[in-house]
């Protein structure tokens, strides 16, 4: 093998160690910082533990909401119709934020079985279309979404 192609065969060999080497890290990095998503029912039914972050979505329980007198905690019930998780946030809830409407709690379970969220979205009408949807169902014939 002459000089010049061991120099080559070195240089490829460095090169595939560093992209593999970065890949690991990259994936590692992922994996750690994936929340996923679960409802009431797959905390109901599966045995998440303590501490583990993920996101609980589901409807705000009607008259579930209470406030504490004089600070941002407050405590209500996430609901997917047929489990209910409790939840507690220390924070300002968004203005979408109401009961019925569908929210996103960020956060963890305690070891007493409340769900301690660090962040709660609300999400959107479920109802709404973009405008080009809409045009192209209507072109199609259908008059509402759904139908």
């Amino acid at each position: 093998m002459t000089p010049t192609r061991k120099r080559r065969l070195i240089a490829v060999l460095v090169i595939i160690i560093g992209v593999g080497a970065a890949a690991i890290v990259a994936i590692k990095s992922l994996n750690e910082n994936m929340l996923f998503f679960v409802s009431p029912t797959d905390v109901e039914e599966q045995s998440l533990p303590a501490g583990k972050r993920f996101r609980l979505g589901g409807l705000v329980a009607g008259d579930s909401l209470s406030r504490a007198g004089d600070s941002l905690a407050v405590q209500f019930v996430v609901t997917d119709g047929a489990y209910s998780v409790d939840v507690r946030y220390d924070g300002i809830l968004p203005d979408l934020f109401r009961e019925g409407q569908g929210i996103i709690a960020i956060g963890q379970l305690s070891p007493d079985g409340h769900f301690e969220a660090d962040e709660v979205l609300a999400k959107h009408d479920e109802k709404y279309m973009p405008p080009e949807v809409a045009d192209a169902l209507e072109k199609a014939g259908h008059s509402e979404a759904g139908q």
